[in-house]
């Protein structure tokens, strides 16, 4: 490790005489400008050799110019084990402050790898923890930069009870402010726990990692051999753990994300996220101002209700400028999660895939959504569910993986949440997960169906089976045709019950319309629903099965 550049002595030429005041300030100088460098330029050249940006840069690159300010710059570890009173680097290895993003205030936090790896010791986490509080005592998001190595091995337990202050006060602030957390590096150990407390999770493709123990340890417990990109890479966290909500192609990438993701959030949990001027604003009768968009989702869904379609072209005729900011695409792709503007308001989208296990809901998609929700909800931010769902997927491995426990969470996520919910069913809407995707039984504001809705404990197939099971047997059993006996009363089964006809004479849909209003049912829906106000029953908090 490179030791720490000393201040000039009193008695060289090149020292500042602190008996003045000029003197002071040029002391001060000389100090701030050690700590933007507290290992030296060679430090920040093997950072930049990387492609890496250093702790410091990683900020300035994400916040606006100029709008940065600095606390604790002139922090210092007191250890005094293992020769450390001998290498005091200024900042202690971690940036924090206060700045601007597209003009609104946020906190930050950068772990800086260079500084005994990133370890984390007991002033690095009393400044982490100092940011925290500031961030939600003032109503701001917290994004944290993340790039170190665990606990600070010299510093003993003291490093461990500042990672027990850092995840309480996480577990604090969720829900109260945004928490986004951008994984830069490889975060080892106790650093891990942080970011798996915050909302987001930004990685980078091939440059971060996360794991609690290491591929060295893994093979010498278990044998197992594992590169550090397999077992905590960008793309694990993404499509098997789920801990990752975005992976970029670099750390510029990674931090634009954020940017954007901030423009669809709130501050905190009693502000409203940025509303911008609607894009083709719907003023007078809906029919009087479609658009050729809102007309093509007329044509949209096939004729056979086998055929699949992409929901990703539906949402993007439903919102403002085409623009749709996905959540975890490459997970559980059979359900589509993500924030857009409608009427300029910020919106969650929830959405099956018919592309994807024909919308089928498993353990991935329902977590994916049941999260996606809660945050919706804890962020004031109104829901829209797209439904084409012939229900969950079937097979042992679901079984025996709990889906019936992590199914309900997304059930319980949809009771749960009191922002505006709107609901509109597309085509297939069968068994429990018609239940599940935002029902009017569930509590949702606004429900509507399309007329290619199929709302029904089961598709035709599977029902005439199950009801007309007798008359099957004994047609075959007398030589008749079964096969146009079995399909005249599968035309049966669906003109009569397989519509959205049955449902909305009963009230579970609000109104059947052409999917050409779609677009103008959500805004007035919306507009509705912005003084919506719910009274709950007393309670500690729910049970949500975990």
């Amino acid at each position: 490790m490179t030791s720490v550049q000393q201040q000039p002595s009193p008695d060289s030429a090149e020292a500042p005489d602190i008996h003045t005041t000029a003197g002071k300030l040029a002391d001060l100088r000389n100090r701030l400008e050690e700590a933007k460098h507290p290992m030296g330029e060679g430090a920040v050249e093997k950072v930049h050799a990387k492609g890496k940006l250093t702790a410091r840069e990683r900020i300035l690159a994400l916040v606006d110019e100029g709008s940065f300010v600095e606390m604790d710059a002139l922090a210092r570890h007191r250890s005094v084990n293992f020769g450390l009173e001998n290498n005091r680097p200024l900042g202690d290895g971690v940036v924090t402050g206060y700045g601007t993003i597209d003009g609104r205030d946020v906190c930050l936090f950068s772990q800086d790898s260079t500084v005994f790896g990133g370890s984390l010791g007991e002033v690095y986490g009393e400044k982490i923890v100092k940011v925290m509080d500031l961030a939600v005592k003032t109503g701001r998001p917290l994004i944290g930069i993340n790039d170190g190595a665990g606990a600070r091995i010299q510093e003993g337990v003291v490093s461990l009870g500042l990672y027990g202050e850092i995840f309480h006060r996480n577990v604090q602030a969720s829900g109260v402010i945004p928490q986004i957390s951008l994984i830069m590096g490889a975060a080892a150990g106790g650093h891990v726990y942080s970011p798996a407390l915050t909302d987001f999770v930004v990685m980078v493709d091939e440059t971060s990692q996360m794991f609690i123990t290491g591929p060295d340890v893994i093979k010498t417990v278990t044998g197992e051999e594992v590169t550090m990109e397999e077992l905590g890479g960008a793309h694990t966290h993404m499509v098997k753990s789920g801990t990752a909500h975005y992976v970029a192609s670099g750390e510029q990438d990674a931090l634009d994300w954020v940017k954007e993701l901030l423009s669809y959030l709130p501050s905190n949990n009693r502000a409203e996220a940025p509303r911008f001027p609607a894009t083709d604003p719907i003023v007078g009768a809906i029919e009087d101002s479609l658009t050729d968009e809102d007309i093509e989702l007329d044509t949209l869904i096939p004729d056979s209700p086998n055929q699949p379609y992409d929901m990703h072209e539906v949402i993007r005729r439903l919102v403002d400028d085409d623009e749709f900011f996905e959540v975890q695409a490459e997970r559980a792709a059979n359900i589509i999660v993500g924030f857009a503007r409608i009427d300029g308001r910020s919106v969650g989208f929830v959405a099956n895939q018919p592309t994807q296990f024909a919308g089928c809901l498993d353990i991935d998609a329902s977590e994916k959504a049941a999260r996606f929700v809660r945050t919706c909800d804890a962020f004031n931010i109104p829901i829209i569910t797209l439904v084409d769902v012939p229900g969950f997927l079937p097979g042992t491995s679901q079984e025996f993986n709990g889906i019936i426990r992590r199914g309900a969470k997304l059930l319980y996520a949809y009771g749960e949440a009191t922002v505006g919910k709107i609901t509109i069913i597309t085509r297939k809407a069968y068994g429990g997960a018609y239940d599940v995707m935002g029902s009017k039984h569930m509590g949702a504001d606004v429900n509507l169906a399309w007329p290619t809705a199929q709302i029904a404990v089961m598709g035709a197939s599977g029902a005439v089976g199950f009801v007309y099971r007798k008359k099957l047997q004994q047609a075959a059993a007398e030589g008749a045709d079964v096969d146009a006996l079995r399909l005249e009363l599968q035309n049966e089964y669906e003109d009569t019950l397989v519509n959205p006809y049955v449902a909305a004479e009963r009230g579970y849909v609000d109104a059947v319309i052409p999917p050409s209003h779609t677009r103008g049912q959500i805004v007035s829906a919306l507009r509705l629903l912005e003084r919506k106000l719910v009274t709950l029953p007393p309670k500690k908090h729910g049970n949500i099965p975990l």
